[in-house]
């Protein structure tokens, strides 16, 4: 689900960075259903960062029982993390946070440039595909602003098929 609000492209953002629902409500992860766990990490902003994000991923998610979820959950923490360490500017730390709610798993990677780099077409060389492939997973993802830049968050449904 993705919709343009100028310079970012996403979910509404409510006030204080909460997902807006259809209706206006304000939601939080997967709908705001029940309660969760939590990991915040902090990685340098550099390359070996990516593959520190995806190990850390692959064991949360094996500690959370969540195993069923790590294909998409790697694949969606590798992208979004290449894309803060590649085109983030002026940004020290890149912030990584999975979070399980209910039935959903929410990756949330932030960094300190506030600036939203604009969608570009794949045909037009070899990258631009990454959000193609982050909407091809995630049930829902978007962009909300942060007091240090920006946060891109995706969710994956965490409830087995």
């Amino acid at each position: 689900m993705t919709a343009d609000h100028g310079e970012f492209r996403g979910d509404h953002v409510g006030p204080g960075g909460d997902h807006v629902g259809p209706g206006g409500d304000h939601v939080g992860p997967g709908g705001g259903e029940g309660t969760g766990r939590r990991l915040r990490l902090a990685l340098p902003h550099d390359v070996p960062t990516v593959r520190l994000a995806r190990q850390a991923t692959r064991d949360t998610l094996a500690a959370w029982q969540l195993g069923h979820l790590e294909e998409a959950a790697v694949l969606l923490v590798s992208e979004l993390v290449t894309n803060a360490v590649r085109h983030a500017r002026d940004t020290g730390a890149i912030g990584l946070e999975l979070t399980s709610a209910g039935t959903w798993l929410r990756v949330e990677v932030q960094d300190g440039d506030p600036h939203w780099r604009p969608e570009r077409n794949p045909a037009d060389g070899e990258s631009g595909f990454g959000f193609v492939l982050v909407d091809s997973l995630a049930g829902r993802w978007g962009i909300r602003r942060i007091s240090a830049g920006k946060a891109v968050w995706a969710e994956l449904d965490a409830s087995r098929a």
